[in-house]
């Protein structure tokens, strides 16, 4: 369990911003940070790992504290279990790959975790290779990795797959999620990506000015209603056509695109580029626009 309540002047693009966050996070919980650049989200992760200090306020995880301005503690980085994944990889180029994690891996401690996570993320083919001769997906499963390597308790993910073709980006999705159910992880996402969170969050926090301005289960705070069905897509418009009494909305899901045949209450004030989901009723597919802005 992670309790949060911590505050801290920041300097944004609009001038000073005072970042209070007060929330507790339930261990094996995979959260998103959601909101527009300069919310606070990397910060509020840089405050966890202890690569920024807060001004006030407490960090207490699994009943040990990490962060007290009253008492004046503040547990270094090394002192803390965290793993942290960069959109930037940020890998050892001279080193293998499996030389990048052994060398995270904590003084004393077995090996033995190497070889799982080697297995879990798929690096037995890569372990010989340095990082000059991987590809950006490759890069990032290996950054994945060695974030896992000193077995942390809390995992931390700062827009790891920003970068990355969506295939690839699907994939190493995959790879987030087994690595957090396996390992037993609290994971903290920072992404702008829905349909990512709604795949992969339990509970989504959207910041706005340095504060949670509303929180919950990713399709509850993202749709304006509850959908329920035997199957749930989130995609893009791409097109909307009208044929005689009704209107065809061409949507891009992953990488294949998806017609819907809707009639015309369901398209009003949906444009291209609308955030949707593609769901059943009574077998019949329906879309609903995903709210990205909250009142």
């Amino acid at each position: 369990m992670i309790e949060l309540d911590i505050g801290k002047k920041l300097r944004a693009a609009e001038g000073i911003m005072h970042l209070k966050l007060n929330t507790v996070i339930e261990k094996g919980q995979l959260i998103t940070l959601y909101g527009e650049s300069g919310a606070g989200k990397t910060s509020t992760l840089r405050m966890l790992a202890g690569l920024m200090k807060p001004d006030s306020g407490k960090i207490i995880v699994n009943g040990r504290t990490w962060f007290d301005a009253e008492n004046k503690i503040s547990l270094s980085p090394q002192k803390r279990k965290i793993g942290y994944v960069f959109q930037d990889y940020a890998l050892f180029p001279n080193m293998t790959v499996r030389e990048n994690l052994e060398f995270a891996l904590p003084k004393g401690e077995s090996d033995h975790i190497i070889a799982e996570l080697i297995n879990i993320i798929e690096l037995e083919a890569l372990q010989d290779i340095k990082p000059d001769k991987l590809s950006g997906g490759q890069k990032q499963r290996v950054a994945l990795a060695r974030a896992l390597v000193q077995q942390p308790e809390i995992l931390l993910l700062d827009e790891p797959l920003a970068a990355l073709d969506n295939k690839i980006r699907l994939k190493l999705q995959d790879y987030i999620l087994d690595a957090h159910r396996h390992l037993n992880l609290t994971t903290i996402l920072i992404s702008h990506d829905i349909g990512e969170i709604i795949k992969l969050s339990s509970k989504l926090y959207i910041l706005e000015n340095g504060k949670i301005i509303q929180q919950g289960h990713p399709e509850e705070v993202f749709m304006n209603r509850r959908i329920s069905g035997k199957f749930k897509f989130t995609g893009e418009v791409l097109k909307i056509e009208q044929e005689e009494v009704v209107y065809i909305v061409t949507v891009l899901i992953q990488s294949d695109l998806v017609k819907v045949i809707v009639q015309e209450p369901e398209i009003r004030n949906l444009k291209i580029g609308d955030k949707v989901v593609v769901a059943s009723k009574a077998f019949n597919p329906i879309l609903y626009k995903v709210e990205t802005t909250m009142d």
